[in-house]
């Protein structure tokens, strides 16, 4: 069978949601929180999902690994020789989780060679999920409505909304923009749910200083992927999986619109 295929992607859809529902059901309790070694949260929710999407995930592809953020210490010499695999984020926004802001979602990406080929940003407070196929699509699944999600093509004449994750970032942000454009920020939370932004048009393009995971953007970059938009780094190149023995992203930004003259825009040296 060739993968990926709509009958997958349906079947990651479901496994998606339930994830989601033991996400809210973690929401609404006090939780344990514990720091990793490189300084960031985690909950018993994170854990609990990440086991659960290994498990459902494992049962629907048994020969496809999986490679969680909970579990991203697998060496590169174990995990090099893998032409297919999942990449999940159980719990994207963990902060945010805790803090109550409801800015969180999980994130799913099948990779192949490499690169992200399926991707599923499901956001469970608000039942919206953003999901994309290479060669089939973008589309934003809402309690209300399914909507496919198309190209746009930016105006450089207009202010630029660029996505970024607090304040300090706007600044931070703000240093490296070129000053003859006009900007408009917008302050969001988790990772994957500012790649949606930019995919279905709420934002023009994410800017990230900052440490990231491979799976905090495995998603995303298949819905921009099927939306005109991509991903790069500050030397305006892709980003790359699973072919380092770090899995932490280099800053980066998503963009919404390939054809837009960005070298322009940002001054990254």
């Amino acid at each position: 069978m060739v993968l990926p295929n709509p009958q997958l992607l349906q079947s990651v859809l479901q496994i998606a949601r339930a994830a989601g529902n033991h996400l809210s059901d973690f929401y609404q309790r006090n939780l344990t929180v514990h720091t990793k070694t490189d300084n960031t949260p985690v909950t018993e929710a994170d854990l609990f999902v990440s086991r659960f999407l290994i498990e459902k995930l494992t049962a629907l592809t048994p020969t496809i690994p999986v490679l969680s953020e909970e579990s991203g210490h697998i060496p590169l010499a174990r995990r090099e020789h893998w032409q297919r695999y999942w990449l999940i984020d159980p719990l994207d926004g963990t902060q945010h989780f805790i803090n109550r802001s409801g800015q969180f979602c999980l994130l799913i990406a099948l990779i192949e060679h490499h690169n992200p080929v399926l991707g599923i940003i499901h956001a469970p407070l608000s039942a919206h999920t953003y999901y994309a196929m290479h060669g089939y699509g973008a589309y934003q699944q809402t309690p209300d409505a399914l909507q496919r999600l198309v190209p746009r093509r930016l105006n450089p004449e207009r202010p630029l909304k660029i996505a970024v994750g607090s304040p300090s970032a706007q600044e931070k942000v703000r240093s490296i923009l070129n000053p003859n454009y006009q900007y408009e920020f917008q302050i969001r939370g988790s990772c994957g749910l500012k790649g949606a932004l930019v995919a279905q048009g709420g934002a023009d393009c994410y800017v990230r200083l900052g440490q990231t995971g491979e799976w905090d953007t495995a998603a995303a970059q298949v819905l921009l992927g099927e939306t005109g938009g991509f991903i790069f780094d500050t030397r305006f190149r892709p980003l790359s999986y699973n072919q380092r023995e770090t899995l932490v992203n280099p800053d980066f930004v998503m963009a919404a619109d390939r054809r837009l003259d960005w070298h322009n825009i940002f001054q990254f040296d």
